[in-house]
């Protein structure tokens, strides 16, 4: 697949805070043209004064068809192609199984893969129409090995990993690459809500600019750091390793 040009059309969902946003960052720094696709943009301010002419933001909420179909029209109408697609933005729900509801699930899926799904609906047409290009479905660890505390979030995960692989099948012949990325662990603020200790985190700075430099690639899964891309394939291996790593979120029988 031919490289990406220097100025790439990139949209990407979730980019207004942690590691979206720092791969945006890094994007823009890059050279690239980037469509930031989020409910809110408070994160962006100083990028946009940054870069006026390459960033782009888009309000919209990943659940709302028209929402995503107005968005990704909007950069078609103004930039004429789009090169990559990350699907970044999701959401979560914590807390045991048993004391959540079907409604957490439901969310969650509307987001994490049916945001997923819309998004890439959308797009297609235009990368169809101008010869190729690449959509990067940002997963996790937790949708290999699970997670207590985080099934629906896990099993969304899970959910991508699988679709993820199908439709890089489908779509690799007509010159669309499909990649799951795997982010490392980071210290944004969705694991500092789960209760993850900063120490045992990285940098969301570190990590976004680890996955956005990797952007032109085209392989099966991208990862941001070497410590991701050793960790994840090894705790699918020893599955012991993240039980070991989770169990704090898991009570005691005493408790």
């Amino acid at each position: 697949m031919a490289q990406l040009p220097t100025d790439a059309v990139v949209v990407l969902t979730g980019g207004n805070e942690g590691i979206g946003r720092a791969m945006a960052a890094t994007l823009l720094a890059d050279g690239r043209r980037v469509a930031v696709l989020d409910v809110a943009d408070d994160g962006l301010a100083d990028l946009r004064e940054a870069y006026p002419d390459r960033l782009r933001y888009h309000e919209c909420d990943v659940t709302v068809d028209d929402d995503v179909t107005a968005a990704v029209g909007a950069v078609i109408d103004e930039w004429d192609r789009i090169d990559v697609l990350v699907n970044n933005a999701a959401v979560f729900s914590f807390g045991p199984f048993a004391e959540l509801t079907l409604d957490d699930a439901r969310r969650e899926f509307d987001t994490n893969v049916f945001g997923y799904m819309r998004t890439i609906r959308a797009v297609l047409p235009r990368m169809r129409a101008q010869g190729g290009g690449r959509i990067h479905n940002v997963s996790s660890g937790a949708g290999i090995v699970g997670h207590p505390g985080l099934s629906g979030y896990a099993a969304t995960k899970g959910a991508i990993e699988a679709f993820t692989r199908s439709i890089r099948q489908e779509l690799a012949p007509e010159g669309i690459a499909v990649t799951l990325m795997h982010p490392s662990l980071a210290n944004t603020r969705s694991a500092a809500a789960v209760g993850y200790p900063a120490a045992a985190t990285n940098d969301p700075a570190d990590v976004g600019r680890g996955l956005a430099r990797r952007i032109g690639s085209t392989d099966r899964t991208i990862y941001a750091d070497w410590g991701a891309r050793i960790g994840i394939p090894l705790v699918r291996l020893v599955p012991a390793i993240a039980r070991w790593g989770s169990k704090r979120f898991v009570p005691s029988p005493e408790e």
